[in-house]
């Protein structure tokens, strides 16, 4: 008999303010304590406290990647939750105070469990009842109290031992609660597994490639990266600099990386806008930074706390006049960390600009990992230092290229560290960066500084990852975040399909690289592109690019990430 499958879905909702996503990273982190495989995301207004949010938590003994359209247990903390029973499954139910909202519901599948009263009678302050609950809905799914010791003990660990006991009281209210409903979850029979979301994984990437400056002006959704770099500055010696804008961040980043190390910055899209004139000008310094792009929805000010794909094109064409960069976009915690990293190691060996596109749903999902995970990065130095640059004959900081050599690029040399002086220059200039008005100049250093790079660039540009039935005949294609949403259509049970996903976009790989899947969309007969944006940018870069049309497409555009069940209805309705 083979291992019973196991798949929930629980919903927390309530105000901000009132512990929405400590109660659900608790969840988080208990499921993956238990070896269940877990994806969990946020939807949270613009707002420190009212409105509505909600933090979503899928477990399951088998793989979970994406959000999911039903809901197996809500737990409400206002009355905006209520009207979630619409997404209910056969089984689901719905925790709710009804004196705290002050509204009762005759519904069957809503249990009124008066948490606030719970608290008032053990001598305890509103402020427990995220707890208090979390206990409950562990009670409900037969979890041994230990282990909600443990989660809670791990979160509040550099608090008092007045609020651990406490919160640990508030634990023993929930549990003794009585519910009728109660599920026996079967064992996982797995090791508890780690939690990675995209910040960390971007934070990984960086500090792992030896980043060793970090300047920003915070920004959602680009602030956690900028947050985790300075929690770890110290211990790994990064100069991490909150400037009084973004103008100023990636300035201050050009400077450090001139100087002599490797430097990033981060910011949205309305920042980004304000850097194109810097990004300019490390394309025409040949000065190698990492700009992480985390997007949300726009023009102008838009849906700050929201989730698009609608900066692709944008990052791609950034800037005034001709210079390479590459643009990575991740779809999950690991490929942000391998993707920065990689983002680091090409700036740094082709001495260009590299932007990592993330946006919202990436960058707060938490997904779960072995716990032996390891994840292999490289930071080898490209640059002249010391002794090196000290005996390094005639240096020229923009040499034309000696395509004798196997890597004919001038190494980038530091500053300071010889006798020998390095010279740029924001103007067109010569071999050795002072300004020059000779156009034979400026035509050679193009072909060096553009079409020698670009060219060379696309050689390790990876080929896209292909997932489910290679033969099918209908092929989903799609960018970023959304690898989630094409693994898990993959791995449907209902149909056949091959899912395609693209994570390095520009330059895109070759066409002898990416054989196989220009292949499996050409001889398709029902080829869908998925992303998150009005305009389908990803898809006119793929058509313009490898020259096909895509028979059809599935374009969210309302600020919220892609659910399996939306998707897999949309390809239905395709076919």
């Amino acid at each position: 008999m083979g291992r019973l499958c196991v798949k929930y879905t629980i919903r927390i909702c309530g105000e901000a303010g009132q512990g929405i996503q400590t109660t659900g990273e608790g969840f988080s982190r208990l499921f993956s304590s238990l070896g269940y495989n877990v994806f969990s995301f946020q939807d949270y207004e613009s707002r420190i406290r009212g409105g509505h949010n909600f933090y979503q938590i899928s477990f399951s003994t088998e793989e979970v990647y994406a959000p999911k359209k039903f809901l197996d247990l809500v737990l409400t903390f206002d009355k905006k939750g209520l009207e979630y029973k619409n997404l209910l499954s056969d089984e689901g139910i719905v925790i709710y105070d009804a004196n705290s909202l002050k509204q009762s519901e005759s519904d069957e599948r809503f249990v009124n469990c008066p948490f606030r009263e719970m608290l008032k009678d053990a001598g305890l302050k509103n402020i427990f009842e995220n707890v208090v609950s979390f206990a409950l809905v562990s009670n409900i799914f037969s979890i041994d109290k230990k282990y909600v010791y443990k989660v809670i003990q791990d979160i509040f660990s550099d608090k008092s031992e007045d609020i651990l006991e406490q919160n640990m009281k508030a634990i023993d209210i929930g549990y003794n609660f009585e519910m009728k409903k109660k599920i026996d979850l079967p064992s996982s029979n797995n090791e508890s597994k780690i939690l990675l979301d995209g910040v960390k994984g971007i934070g990984i990437g960086a500090i792992g490639s030896g980043c060793k400056f970090y300047a920003a002006y915070p920004m959602t959704p680009s602030t956690g990266v900028f947050q985790y770099m300075g929690a770890n500055a110290e211990k790994f010696n990064i100069v991490v600099e909150q400037a009084e804008d973004e103008l100023s961040a990636i300035n201050m980043t050009l400077g450090a990386s001139f100087a002599g190390v490797r430097a990033m910055t981060g910011t949205s899209g309305g920042g980004f806008a304000l850097m194109n004139e810097a990004l300019s000008l490390s394309g025409m310094t040949e000065t190698p930074i990492v700009i992480l792009l985390s997007q949300r929805p726009g023009p102008a000010t838009g849906f700050p706390t929201r989730t698009e794909q609608g900066e692709l094109l944008y990052a791609i064409n950034a800037g005034h006049g001709d210079f390479p960069r590459v643009v990575f976009a991740p779809g999950d915690p690991l490929e942000c960390a391998l993707l920065t990293n990689k983002a680091f190691d090409i700036s740094e060996k082709y001495q260009i600009p590299a932007i990592v596109l993330t946006d919202q749903h990436l960058v707060d999902s938490l997904c779960s990992y072995e716990k032996d995970l390891k994840i292999d990065l490289q930071n080898q130095d490209y640059r002249l230092r010391s002794a090196e640059f000290e005996s390094y004959q005639d240096y020229k900081r923009h040499k034309f290229l000696d395509f004798s050599k196997n890597n004919p690029l001038y190494p980038l040399a530091v500053p300071g560290d010889s006798r020998q002086l390095v010279f740029t220059d924001s103007d067109e200039h010569d071999e050795e960066g002072h300004i020059t008005e000779d156009g034979e100049v400026r035509k050679k250093q193009l072909e060096r500084r553009y079409f020698w790079k670009i060219e060379n660039i696309r050689k390790e540009i990876s080929p896209p990852k292909i997932y489910g039935n290679k033969n099918s005949k209908i092929v989903l294609v799609g960018f970023g975040s959304n690898l989630g949403i094409l693994r898990e259509i993959a791995n449907n049970k209902k149909l056949s399909i091959c899912a395609i996903h693209y994570s390095e976009l520009f330059p895109l790989p070759l066409r002898e690289n990416s054989e196989e899947a220009l292949n499996n969309i050409l001889n398709a007969y029902v080829t869908i592109c998925i992303e998150n944006n009005a305009s389908g940018q990803f898809q006119k870069l793929i058509e313009s690019e490898y020259r096909f049309k895509f028979s059809n497409n599935i374009r969210k555009f309302d600020g919220r990430p892609f659910n399996y069940d939306e998707v897999l209805e949309g390809i239905y309705a395709i076919i």
